[in-house]
């Protein structure tokens, strides 16, 4: 969930896709500005966290990055359960990544919160001359299914502080911070305001 509290934003954010999609690599371009050519598999997860200006807020995303093996998946659900946002990441010159991708969509509308941002990220857009998914095709999917779509670049860094910067501007700002107590609180009529009554 988003937590706020005098225009500070704290946003929990999860990356899911299919091992090698880059998703470690978007991460990493993200918080530390950094490329590594070869990039060890995530093993469980991965966390990191990476603070935004946006309009007039700041936004901490807690960032969860899930390994994309298949051995790792009965996992997600604890990664997944309660982020603010998700960023879907499929590899362009992969077919297979992007069914897989389609798969995380499905999972999240049926078992994510309601209310998440969710983002479609078309990595390793500098393998244009490789590339097997169109960005129309990953467009018009993701507009189908209410996500909106980037394609990026965690090598050469095209869009990846965008899709970010993009999901911040959409979380919800109106949200209450979470109740550890669980309790429901009732906000009470303003002074000089009168409660309708029953029976006058």
């Amino acid at each position: 969930m988003a937590t706020i509290g005098h225009n500070n934003l704290n946003a929990k954010l999860v990356l899911l896709g299919d091992m090698g999609a880059g998703k470690s690599s978007l991460v990493l371009r993200f918080v530390k500005g950094q490329f590594l050519e070869f990039q060890e598999s995530t093993i469980g997860a991965a966390f990191f966290s990476q603070t935004l200006a946006v309009n007039d807020a700041t936004v901490k995303f807690e960032i969860w990055d899930t390994a994309g093996q298949e051995r790792y998946h009965s996992l997600a659900p604890m990664y997944y359960r309660g982020a603010a946002a998700a960023i879907i990441v499929y590899d362009i010159s992969s077919t297979d990544s992007f069914t897989r991708a389609k798969k995380w969509v499905q999972e999240l509308q049926k078992q994510g919160n309601p209310n998440m941002v969710m983002a479609l990220a078309g990595n390793k857009a500098d393998l244009e001359d490789k590339r097997k998914v169109a960005a129309e095709e990953a467009r018009a999917y993701a507009e189908e299914n209410g996500l909106f779509f980037m394609e990026t670049s965690a090598k050469t860094a095209a869009n990846v502080n965008e899709i970010f910067y993009e999901i911040a501007k959409r979380l919800p700002r109106a949200q209450p911070a979470q109740n550890p107590a669980g309790m429901v609180l009732v906000d009470r009529p303003a002074e000089g305001s009168r409660a309708a009554s029953c029976c006058s």
